[in-house]
């Protein structure tokens, strides 16, 4: 294989660097596809299918199962996989470093450019199938490549094999996709009958211990410690940066150090946990103690990863693990990883739809009487749906700045209201409403002098825009008390004001100015 690869490597260097169609001199070999126009990545999937003997098909549904065909601009998914293909690069799995090697790509090529990084993965699966013996008659039958396409999982067990599966399903069922750019691609569904061999997955069909409706595949033991030294009481929302198989590879790689109780599958909800319940899943730092932690499969800014299958099967969890450990169902104890003390994750992100994940659950929908006191507040971009949506135009409209129907639909007329408001702040015009946004908007209004025993409206707007600046919530009741006094002081301080504890006009225009 490496001598193959090898005899086409000057041409393919050329073509990667360039992306150009040019006929290249040395060796005859057409170029790679140009980017622009046309169809790129299904002339990227042709191109490697054929250098490289792999079925078209079966490459792109391994594409498509691992990043649903999104190289998320060369940025890395939390296994250290790149590109459509998810080429990795950690201690265990180096499968990047294996494609570099291969096709005399560059990994910065690999990482950033779509058509070398299907050809690195057509590559890597080629390599795969020498290694294990498939011949050409091999090579053309679909079924027999199931045992390299576990391989490709860069784990073993019951996890490469609920991988393979998941790819084979995908040839199963067919694939229309629509991927960034706009371009269409397609597999056609077929009859599947994939010769396993010994990479059978009768063990991943083990049931969860805690959790009936759940498979059972545990983390490695270096990624979570056994028993617990606080009780459980709350759920932990997480997006896992990757494939579900993907993940579940993670969390049994020693390496990554890192792990969840359950993990759920966009595609049709299915579960896996792999900590128990009474064991610390390591997943939100100081609050892994007390708290279970649930992986959701996707990208956080690809909100076609939460498909209302998934939501409904977490929330089943999730109502599940309320309802056996005493956990209230509100916001309070259902939160985002971002939420967790400590945490500087940014999941689930502004796509999660909490008032339809919380009405699931069956709990507390987390859209607040008044609409506007929230225990934090997301970052809100065009796409962004929900009661946070609906606060934020509630609030433009209010300080001169219509933003169109309060609908809770993140739109164009909602995008420029944004952008003209932060204009008028003198804030960067980027049309996100960030901390520096909402805590402008949530102060918005009169600014009396207050301190603690104070009450009233100018208290509650108050004490949202603190919840907004500092990142942690503080009640929203209107009554100035101790918690309050000693939010104000954090603020006063970190934002280099006089810290008595009192909101004053240098207060208030810090707040309204967004600082």
């Amino acid at each position: 294989m490496s001598r193959r690869a090898a005899s086409h490597a000057r041409a393919r260097t050329s073509a990667l660097a360039a992306l150009t169609a040019t006929a290249l001199a040395a060796a005859g070999a057409p170029a790679l596809a140009a980017p622009e126009g046309g169809r790129p990545m299904n002339r990227a999937f042709a191109r490697a299918a054929e250098e490289f003997g792999v079925p078209r098909d079966l490459l792109t549904a391994v594409g498509y199962g691992e990043t649903r065909l999104d190289g998320h601009a060369g940025r890395p998914s939390q296994a250290g996989g790149y590109g459509v293909m998810h080429l990795v690069s950690n201690p265990v799995n180096r499968t990047l470093e294996r494609a570099a090697a291969l096709t005399d790509a560059s990994p910065a090529e690999l990482r950033t450019d779509t058509a070398a990084n299907v050809l690195g993965g057509a590559a890597v699966l080629r390599g795969y199938a020498d290694t294990l013996g498939l011949d050409s008659r091999d090579r053309d039958d679909i079924d027999a490549w199931y045992p390299v396409v576990a391989r490709y999982a860069g784990t073993d067990g019951p996890a490469a094999a609920l991988y393979a599966d998941a790819v084979y399903d995908i040839l199963a069922d067919g694939l229309d996709t629509v991927v960034p750019g706009g371009e269409r691609v397609s597999v056609t569904g077929r009859r599947v009958a994939p010769r396993k061999g010994s990479t059978a997955s009768a063990d991943v069909r083990t049931q969860s211990p805690d959790y009936p409706s759940a498979l059972w595949v545990p983390a490695h033991a270096d990624n979570f410690a056994g028993g617990r030294t606080a009780e459980i009481d709350k759920v932990i929302i997480h997006v896992t940066q990757g494939s579900y198989a993907g993940s579940i590879n993670w969390f049994r790689d020693p390496a990554s150090g890192v792990s969840a109780h359950y993990v759920v599958r966009s595609s049709d909800g299915e579960i896996t946990q792999m900590v128990r319940d009474a064991d610390t899943a390591y997943h939100a730092r100081s609050a892994n103690s007390s708290t279970l932690g649930v992986e959701h499969e996707g990208f956080i800014d690809d909100p076609s990863w939460f498909t209302d299958t998934m939501y409904r099967s977490s929330a089943a969890l999730t109502r599940h693990l309320c309802d056996r450990y005493g956990i209230p169902k509100d916001r309070a104890h259902i939160i985002g990883h971002h939420e967790a003390p400590g945490n500087d994750h940014t999941d689930p992100g502004p796509h999660w739809d909490w008032a339809r994940y919380m009405e699931l659950v069956g709990g507390d929908s987390g859209t607040p009487a008044d609409g506007l006191s929230f225990t934090t507040y997301d970052t809100l971009s065009s796409g962004s749906t929900g009661p946070q949506v609906t606060a934020a135009q509630r609030l433009l409209g209010e300080q001169g700045h219509p933003a169109g129907a309060e609908d809770g639909a993140f739109g164009p007329a909602t995008l420029n209201a944004v952008r003209a408001y932060q204009t008028a702040l003198g804030l960067d015009a980027d049309g996100v409403v960030g901390a520096r946004t909402w805590t402008a908007l949530l102060s918005g209004g009169a600014t009396p002098t207050i301190g603690q025993g104070a009450s009233g409206d100018a208290v509650k707007r108050l004490q949202r825009a603190l919840t907004a600046a500092l990142g942690s919530p503080l009640g929203v009741d209107g009554s100035f008390g101790p918690a309050t006094a000693t939010a104000v002081r954090a603020y006063q301080t970190s934002r280099g004001l006089a810290a008595d504890g009192v909101v004053g006009a240098a207060t208030w225009a810090a707040l309204q100015a967004g600082r």
